[in-house]
């Protein structure tokens, strides 16, 4: 984080918007072609890269992410609604999201 980065609180919304810019960077799809109700499989994540994927997003949150939650949640929306719901989400500060991320 940089002297530019800024704290804020994190929504869902934010996950899914986090989840689709990650998954367009690693795989090279334009962030509009990113279904979030598409499963991590049809996108041809295999168990290596969903771990990163989880390891990686619970990096940006400050929390720990279970390494089956990718699998126990198999799309974008399910594993962001998932997060919320465990209360995962409570008084997490992330730095704001890359540009051009949306959800």
């Amino acid at each position: 984080m940089n002297q530019h980065d800024t704290l804020r609180p994190v929504s869902e919304t934010d996950v899914v918007a986090w989840l689709r810019s990650y998954l367009s960077r690693l795989l090279g799809i334009p962030l509009q072609d990113i279904d979030p109700d598409k499963t991590f499989e049809r996108y041809g994540l295999d168990s290596s890269a969903a771990v990163g994927m989880t390891g990686d997003l619970g990096d940006w949150l400050g929390v720990e992410i279970d390494a089956a939650a990718a699998y126990d949640n198999p799309t974008i929306n399910q594993l962001a609604r998932s997060l919320a719901a465990s209360g995962a989400l409570n008084g997490r500060r992330a730095v704001a999201l890359p540009a051009g991320a949306q959800a």
